[in-house]
């Protein structure tokens, strides 16, 4: 299952996450207009804003372009979105090399096959509990929620636990 015997989840710099399936159910309304929807969990976007709260970056990298996408970034103070990619590896490597990050240095959120080449090749590749089953064999770590509806939160507080992240961002409500 696991393309890693133990990733170093202390090494983990940004999250990147697939939009359709993982920050959605996948599901996209497209209206009489031609305008589309989606549907976003706010479980997830908590999420996003502890990881960045905990002085990490996050991007959105997407096959598709999309307002709806845009807005829900822009809501979420997301550091980078890359939309329209049809080779999501070509992106990522493009970004790692702005950003002088290696692979290991970052966790991806996938759940299907355009998302395999990522998964495979950064530190901490993460498919969501209703990924194509490909994607699964070659995850670091398989969710137990579906995409849209927790498993970025989830990863979140995987990583931001065994990284020792976790506790300073829980005490601000806790107290």
């Amino acid at each position: 299952m696991s393309k890693n015997s133990q990733p170093r989840l202390e090494n983990i710099q940004m999250l990147i996450l697939d939009v359709d399936g993982v920050l959605t159910d996948g599901t996209i309304i497209v209206n009489a207009d031609g305008t589309e929807s989606k549907s976003f969990s706010a479980l997830d976007g908590h999420g996003i804003r502890l990881w960045k709260r905990s002085g990490l970056k996050v991007a959105f990298l997407s096959g598709r372009k999309s307002e709806p996408t845009v807005h829900r970034a822009r809501q979420l103070e997301v550091d980078y979105v890359l939309e329209d990619c049809h080779d999501k590896l070509k992106t990522l490597k493009n970004l790692l090399e702005k950003l002088s990050l290696a692979p290991e240095e970052i966790a991806y959120i996938g759940d299907d096959w355009p998302d395999l080449p990522v998964i495979k090749y950064v530190g901490f590749g993460v498919a969501t509990a209703n990924a194509a089953e490909e994607v699964k064999q070659h995850a670091d770590y398989i969710t137990t929620s579906k995409g849209g509806n927790g498993a970025i939160r989830e990863t979140v507080e995987y990583i931001l636990k065994n990284n020792n992240k976790w506790q300073q961002l829980v005490e601000r409500y806790t107290l």
